[in-house]
């Protein structure tokens, strides 16, 4: 005998749907951005009844693709060279290039006409 068991939903068994302007104000942004993300499919979000709605992993999510590392540089810091390095030489000046105005274009215009 098959039983038919119905599954009650209930507000404890729904993830809490967070409203653009609750995750702006969490990013410290504007509604505008969340809403312009969203929309251009760049941040993961749920269509709930036409609106833009976003769970605790979708915010997570958001947070983790723009969180930026630290870049690892190749030069080593100054206090991990030593005393002994030799300090770094500023660059030589570039020569500066003379600039000289061109006569305005009426007045080429007006050469042109006279002629």
């Amino acid at each position: 005998m098959i039983s038919h068991t119905r599954h009650s939903v209930t507000a404890d068994s729904l993830p809490h749907l967070f409203r653009p302007e609750e995750v702006a104000k969490a990013l410290g942004c504007s509604e505008w951005w969340v809403k312009e993300q969203a929309r251009r499919r760049r941040i993961p979000f749920t269509r709930a009844g036409g609106a833009y709605r976003f769970t605790a992993d979708h915010f997570a999510e958001i947070v983790r693709a723009f969180e930026e590392r630290p870049v690892r540089t190749a030069e080593p810091v100054a206090a991990e060279r030593g005393a002994t390095a030799r300090p770094r030489r500023p660059p030589e000046p570039e020569t500066a290039v003379r600039l000289r105005a061109r006569r305005p274009r009426r007045a080429r215009l007006g050469e042109s006409n006279a002629a």
